[in-house]
């Protein structure tokens, strides 16, 4: 026995677009497990966007008059005006912002409202918002790394001879100066760039016009709508355009590595600020006291952004492990790919706005940096140096070089401390020059090359950093 319809166990198909299939609405719970309206809302302006290139391709094509496309700009202007005072009403009943918005329209302006959706789905719709929602991510963060990278440079400028140990295994190695330390990490951030600037590239690719998964049968012209919305191209397969978050996952790997740069320079900051090392000091308004000891300056801005980093990384794996077993095309499976990509770009922008201020306002202890390097026998290596410039081969200059290290530290005092008479005791050809090699201002500009830690070459690099940024 079939059913007959029966109108009066029918529930009100106006909610969701897609209800006359269905012959019992969905719980109240499963509204609540499967809407994404909560988060996908920021989208709306993408949303927009890209509705009004599409109507505007529809037009062109003859599929929708061009009083519809009249009325779909007038009605997106308003929707959009009350999305920006506040007085937009989202509706859970309506999962998406995609529905919210067209249903808004259609109450605006009628049937023209529904035509809008011609040609198109949510699969390839939601795929091109993120997509411009990302695009304009990236080009946010791409600016903010420059002024993170700014702020870098122009205190290692400052400092481009202040000197401090530099260091391997966190165990004092050889001279550097505290400019050419900061420049390490401008050097990284640069490479996150290339990598944000790289990744902008596969995302700016238009996946709409493949509709559900097939393309559509009406007379479209995809390459009109990536124009109006400056993609550089169109998605070349239907299948790929709307199940492909490659362009998330790789920006969410691109983000993990910048936020790792990030939290490595925190580590140094924490380190450097703690009053043991005491070779900086961040500004008050960086830091937190404690709520029973009151000399205390915690630096939290640093150790919540090493924390945080461990989110963005998650972030970034649980994107990997959404999309590792999905068939073609689209599932709704991918409905979780945005609120670890929206976590992660947010956590990115707000750490590098913080950080660029933060570093811009670092203040820097140079006389302490100045006694630790003196420590540990930083200048070891170039008393080795000296040894092969006077003849000895590299091996066996190390080997003397250690014995003189052993017996100073027998004497508790320093290889400069030595007579020369005391330092020809392990080479006979050890001179007097000897004491210049010896000196932290004589091992730094010694390395005068390309990439090395001499005053001169760390200035210069500073000032090429400044000049590319602008």
């Amino acid at each position: 026995m079939t059913d007959s319809p029966n109108p009066t166990n029918q529930f009100d198909k106006k909610a969701q677009a897609w209800s006359a299939r269905f012959s019992e609405p969905v719980s109240d719970l499963v509204k609540r497990y499967t809407a994404s309206v909560d988060f996908d809302k920021r989208l709306a302006r993408f949303d927009i966007q890209g509705s009004l290139a599409h109507a505007t391709m529809l037009a062109t094509t003859g599929v929708i008059s061009d009083d519809d496309l009249t009325a779909i700009n007038k009605g997106m202007q308003q929707i959009l005006q009350e999305i920006d005072a506040g007085t937009f009403t989202w509706l859970l009943d309506l999962e998406d912002v995609h529905l919210n918005i067209e249903k808004r329209l259609v109450e605006l302006i009628g049937d023209a409202g529904k035509r809008l959706h011609t040609g198109r789905s949510r699969n390839d719709q939601v795929a091109t918002d993120i997509r411009l929602w990302l695009r304009s991510e990236i080009d946010g963060s791409l600016e903010l790394i420059t002024a993170l990278r700014r702020a870098l440079a122009q205190v290692a400028l400052e400092h481009h001879d202040t000197i401090m140990p530099g260091f391997t295994h966190l165990q004092v190695a050889q001279p550097v100066t505290f400019g050419h330390h900061l420049l390490a990490y401008a050097e990284m951030f640069a490479r996150d760039a290339e990598r944000l600037a790289d990744c902008r590239k596969r995302c700016n690719r238009l996946p709409l016009g493949a509709a559900a998964l097939a393309g559509t049968s009406y007379p479209i012209d995809r390459e009109q709508v990536a124009s109006l919305l400056g993609f550089d191209s169109v998605c070349r397969n239907s299948l790929d355009a709307v199940s492909d978050r490659d362009f998330a996952i790789e920006f969410c790997a691109a983000v993990s590595l910048v936020m790792t740069h990030i939290s490595r320079l925190s580590e140094e900051l924490i380190l450097w600020m703690s009053p043991r090392i005491g070779f900086i000091d961040l500004a008050d308004r960086f830091c937190t006291g404690s709520s029973i000891m009151p000399q205390k300056k915690n630096p939290d801005v640093p150790e919540l952004a090493r924390g945080k980093t461990g989110r963005v990384n998650g972030n970034l794996i649980g994107l990997l492990t959404l999309m590792k077993g999905q068939p073609l095309a689209y599932n709704k499976d991918n409905q979780e790919d945005k609120e670890g990509l929206f976590d992660s770009a947010d956590t990115l922008r707000d750490t590098l706005t913080i950080f660029a201020d933060m570093i811009g306002g670092i203040r820097v202890r140079k006389q302490a940096m100045r006694d630790a390097a003196l420590m540990g026998f930083s200048t070891a290596t170039d008393l080795a140096d000296y040894l092969v410039k006077k003849g000895l081969p590299f091996r066996d200059a190390h080997e003397t070089v250690a014995l003189a290290v052993r017996h100073c530290e027998e004497q508790q005092c320093d290889l400069a401390d030595l007579t020369l008479e005391e330092m020809r005791k392990f080479n006979a050809s050890i001179d007097s020059d000897v004491f210049s090699v010896l000196t932290l201002e004589g091992s730094v500009s010694s390395r005068a090359h390309t990439g090395g830690t001499a005053p001169t070459r760390v200035k210069a690099e500073a000032e090429r950093v400044l000049a590319e940024l602008g």
